[in-house]
């Protein structure tokens, strides 16, 4: 009986140590932080393994050089990229409406595919997820994060390529080497073209060069399929902006009065036989192979449009016989207040989580490291002790990965992933003073050089005039849409008219086509969103 007495005080000790000992395991899990169950400790990034679905716009190369595979060792993360043949907008579209989306997704930031899938809810908010996992996102990002935000005060996405950068956009792009033949005084830089002073250069080449290589020349030509690129050129030499405002109404751009003198000027041009008589017609890769003739002075667009045709250029005649980026003002214009390079502080990209994403935490945890000073450098530059090394507390690229941008821009990012994987990226130097783009800004090239000197006052935040426009399929979207294809078609056949009356009176049609299509209608949208976008900045 006592032996039978001791085996149930003995079984019943082990009874009550394991329930203390389940309510001490019990209470220990508790009271731990949820991130620190999922994520190992607190809010430290995990590395288990995990594969995140990457819609970005801009490439559709696998993950998987140098650069990829130091990222998914830091952060545990794969990606997978995934990226349409065709239209980014249209696939867009397409998963929107069959609700088929990928962890992250990479818009255009200025597109109104980023309101409607915020409105739609397909991407979520990310003002907690960053309070808590994304420290290196507050710090880099700062007032960015105030001015991205949506009209409910919530941010649903980081900017890529952001921060204002006094940086050259649009130029008159021109052979150096026959600027020093026919305009010896312009050819180094530093003083500007008057109007006059560009249309007589024309005409000089025009004389003095009627072939080359037996092939006949053009004094000025444009990129047809980038008509925007185009006529901005000649909008920065009038100083005009991409809208109009008008007594305290934002307006259409052709509203401006220097806008007319604008395509009185352009159609000068062509009718005195300077501008390429296809340049509506002129297809990229046309326009690519005429500048790469040597047979062409000038062009319009971004100061580095011409790249291809200059690197051959480069090649075949030296470099001299590049295009370099020099201005033009128009007459009465501040050569200050030309508008050459609209930059927007807030990026050009906006980078977005999904609904469908289920593990926002380690989304956020990974962006915030390739936000942060280390992941920009390991993007831009490439990895420490192979593509470069810290000299005198500098970053200091090695020689062969500067040379190797040098051969082949594309192909050595496309190897190595230096500069491939854009994601997050801020403008700018980090906290050595090393630009953190290796590429783009470590060296500049004798084209960049001339790009700065001759630009670099004409460069303004373009921020304030982006996305004012109606939400896309409503009754003003259309409007819009109309109004806008009213203005390229009466432009081009204004530049092209027989005379300048007939010029003048395409542009007075076009302004009352505009009326009956509802401009006034947008117009009071885009004067509505404005004021709000200033009051939520304030």
């Amino acid at each position: 009986m006592k032996i039978k007495k001791r085996i149930i005080l003995f079984l019943s000790l082990i009874v009550v140590l394991s329930v203390l000992s389940a309510c001490g395991s019990s209470n220990t899990k508790n009271n731990e932080d949820p991130a620190a169950s999922e994520n190992g400790s607190g809010n430290a990034p995990s590395n288990e393994p995990l594969t995140l679905t990457f819609f970005d716009k801009n490439t559709s190369d696998k993950f998987t050089n140098a650069v990829a595979a130091e990222i998914t060792k830091r952060t545990g993360i794969t990606v997978e990229i995934q990226q349409p043949t065709g239209n980014p907008a249209e696939k867009l579209n397409l998963m929107l409406a069959s609700d088929d989306l990928p962890d992250i997704i990479l818009f255009d930031r200025r597109s109104d595919l980023v309101n409607k899938y915020i409105d739609s809810g397909a991407i979520i908010p990310l003002n907690e997820l960053i309070e808590k996992y994304g420290p290196d996102v507050t710090e880099m990002y700062g007032d960015v994060l105030n001015k991205t935000r949506y009209k409910d005060g919530k941010n649903y996405y980081l900017s890529n390529w952001y921060g204002f950068e006094n940086e050259p956009v649009y130029s008159f792009n021109i052979r150096k080497d026959i600027l020093k033949e026919l305009a010896p005084d312009k050819a180094e830089g530093g003083v500007p073209f008057t109007q006059s002073e560009f249309k007589q250069l024309l005409q000089d080449f025009k004389a003095k060069y009627k072939a080359m290589d037996g092939k006949d020349t053009i004094p000025l030509t444009m990129d047809g399929e980038n008509f925007g690129g185009s006529f901005n050129t000649f909008k920065g030499m009038f100083g005009l902006m991409p809208l109009f405002e008008d007594n305290g109404q934002i307006k259409f751009d052709v509203k401006d009065p220097k806008y007319r003198d604008m395509i009185l000027y352009m159609n000068d041009l062509y009718r005195s036989g300077l501008l390429d008589k296809e340049w509506a017609i002129n297809k990229k890769q046309v326009w690519e192979q005429k500048l790469a003739t040597g047979t062409i002075l000038s062009t319009t667009g971004s100061f580095w449009d011409p790249g291809a045709a200059n690197t051959i250029l480069l090649k075949d005649r030296g470099e001299e016989s590049q295009l370099f980026p020099y201005k033009v003002v128009a007459d009465g214009v501040d050569p200050g207040k030309t508008s050459y390079g609209g930059r927007s502080s807030l990026g050009w990209d906006a980078i977005t989580i999904t609904k469908k994403n289920k593990n926002p935490e380690r989304t956020m945890q990974f962006m915030n490291f390739l936000a942060s000073e280390e992941g920009q450098y390991l993007l831009m530059w490439g990895i420490e002790g192979q593509h470069w090394d810290m000299k005198d507390g500098k970053h200091t690229p090695r020689p062969e990965v500067l040379q190797g941008f040098k051969d082949d821009w594309n192909a050595y990012a496309k190897e190595t992933g230096i500069r491939k994987w854009t994601w997050f990226i801020k403008n700018g130097n980090g906290s050595d003073g090393t630009p953190y783009d290796l590429p783009g800004r470590y060296q500049r090239g004798a084209v960049d050089q001339m790009a700065l000197k001759n630009l670099s006052d004409s460069v303004y935040d373009s921020v304030i005039y982006e996305g004012l426009g109606p939400q896309g399929g409503t009754p003003e979207a259309l409007n819009e849409q109309k109004v806008t294809d009213i203005m390229k078609q009466a432009l081009t056949k204004a530049v092209m008219a027989k005379s300048a009356e007939e010029a003048s009176s395409i542009f007075d049609k076009m302004l009352s086509d505009m009326k009956a299509a509802g401009d006034e209608k947008v117009e009071a949208i885009y004067t509505t969103n404005y004021q709000a976008r200033m009051e939520l900045w304030k």
